[in-house]
């Protein structure tokens, strides 16, 4: 049902979905609940003093949201409405030249259903997700997030040993970094002045397998006129510790952040510690 819900949503032209979800989302951060607080919060500890700034990023998730249609299952329309300026294309094509494997890190940041298909028109992609808290939600997930050159895996084991072959065999991988790992898997680096608890994954894999690392984010531009490409590539040799290359990862997802602040989401609990992670080390507290 949910399936034949945005299948029928993504009829509707893309200027009127963003706005239908920009509703959404100030309606949604309207309301005082933990929501609301964490999105104010984590916008203040980045520095941005403008309550205003807080409403628009709820705004934009809703967005992202109700978007989803269009990108899901009106993809070949939705890669026309892209725009990736010289310099960016730029940057994706050097690491397409070099024959090497590229993981492309997408922070959850403006459009990042749409960065992977706008990339896997170049290269063909192999995507690392969560499953769905909601089980039922997972077929309806598979079934869009699969195709225009999009390959799937989960979030474990068995996603890991999928990006190693793949990035071994010179191909793409892309994964989100902003999301909290658990033990074992992350390591403290600063995220806006303060510490969080950050995935390690990519910079053990860019070691072994000796793979470029690019950020990208697609911006959701104005007016329902479509998305613009970001790549950033990260400078070569990464840093030897986990903890020196999450540093990096995490300035790296700054400076693409505050290009368009707004469409970061804001409302993620980012600093949340799991409960068998330890606090930050003392050295590391303001």
């Amino acid at each position: 049902m949910l399936l034949f819900t945005f299948r029928l949503l993504s009829y509707l032209p893309l200027t009127v979905l963003q706005a239908m979800g920009r509703l959404v989302g100030r309606l949604v951060f309207a309301l005082p609940g933990q929501y609301r607080e964490r999105l104010l919060a984590n916008v203040s500890q980045a520095g941005y003093t403008d309550r205003a700034l807080a409403g628009r990023a709820a705004a934009q998730a809703g967005a992202m949201i109700m978007e989803l249609a269009r990108v899901w299952f009106r993809t070949p329309d939705s890669l026309a409405r892209v725009i990736c300026e010289q310099e960016q294309e730029q940057v994706l094509d050097e690491a397409i030249n070099e024959g090497r494997g590229i993981l492309f890190l997408t922070p959850h940041l403006g459009s990042f259903e749409m960065a992977a298909r706008y990339t896997a028109q170049r290269k063909s992609l192999t995507v690392m997700f969560r499953p769905p808290r909601k089980a039922f939600l997972e077929p309806t997930m598979q079934a869009a997030r699969n195709g225009s050159g999009v390959k799937t895996v989960p979030a474990s084991q068995q996603g890991v040993r999928a990006f190693l072959r793949s990035l071994k065999s010179r191909q793409a991988v892309g994964m989100l970094p902003d999301q909290v790992p658990g033990e074992g898997d992350g390591a403290w680096a600063p995220f806006f002045g303060r510490e969080a608890w950050t995935v390690t994954l990519p910079g053990k894999l860019a070691k072994s397998t000796d793979a470029i690392v690019i950020v990208a984010a697609c911006e959701r531009l104005p007016h329902g006129q479509g998305w613009r490409m970001h790549y950033v590539r990260a400078p070569e040799p990464l840093p030897a510790g986990a903890r020196e290359q999450a540093m990096l990862f995490n300035h790296m997802m700054e400076q693409l952040i505050i290009r368009f602040p707004e469409q970061y989401l804001w409302g993620y609990n980012r600093y949340r510690r799991p409960s068998d992670v330890p606090p930050p080390p003392e050295s590391a507290i303001d």
